[in-house]
């Protein structure tokens, strides 16, 4: 899982033996069964989290008592509700696990000590947020301007394992939609 962390990380910064040595004392490796809850909504996010294999998601239950996604992660991607993560404060957000996963993590305090000891890792991070930022600017937009059909059609030729790995339940949700359209929508497509 390490491995996986430093190559994707090289692709963006020459790492140096010291900040691979630093990452393998900071990031910790972690298994989780399929539905495990990681971060719980109204408490504070402690971990970020590099996905080595499997699917997560981030997701809030409304008033209604029901679960909206709104972020899917997949393997070589880095999860957790971001701004609370990087304030301390507490999420609106839940963090859990879609599948089984293999996953690194590190807490608030080892990845400020990291950014602090590594300058490549600092400049990696920037960059991690900065796609963050850009994933959930990207879905806004979508949800305002693409109707349920071209956003599903986009999720599909740009993530198409979500479809085999993701119940249909968390893709609808985060396209914005109830599961039965997301079903009609599917018929109508294959047809």
């Amino acid at each position: 899982m390490l491995n996986q962390l430093i190559t994707l990380i090289s692709q963006h910064t020459k790492l140096s033996e010291i900040d691979i040595v630093l990452c393998s004392r900071y990031f910790e490796p972690l298994h989780s069964t399929k539905n495990t809850l990681l971060a719980a909504q109204g408490k504070v996010p402690e971990y970020l989290y590099f996905i080595a294999t499997g699917f997560m998601r981030l997701f809030y239950v409304d008033e209604n008592g029901e679960e909206n996604t709104t972020f899917i992660g997949t393997q070589n991607s880095f999860i957790t509700a971001f701004l609370p993560f990087i304030h301390q404060i507490p999420s609106n957000e839940n963090i859990a696990c879609i599948t089984d996963c293999e996953i690194l993590r590190i807490s608030n305090a080892n990845l400020k000590t990291l950014i602090e000891q590594s300058e490549h890792f600092k400049q990696f991070s920037l960059i991690i947020f900065e796609q963050a930022m850009h994933i959930t600017t990207i879905r806004a937009n979508d949800l305002a301007t693409l109707n349920a059909e071209q956003r599903y059609k986009k999720l599909i030729s740009q993530q198409p394992a979500f479809i085999q790995h993701v119940p249909i339940q968390y893709i609808a949700s985060y396209l914005g939609m109830k599961p039965e359209s997301l079903s009609r929508i599917r018929r109508q497509i294959i047809s």
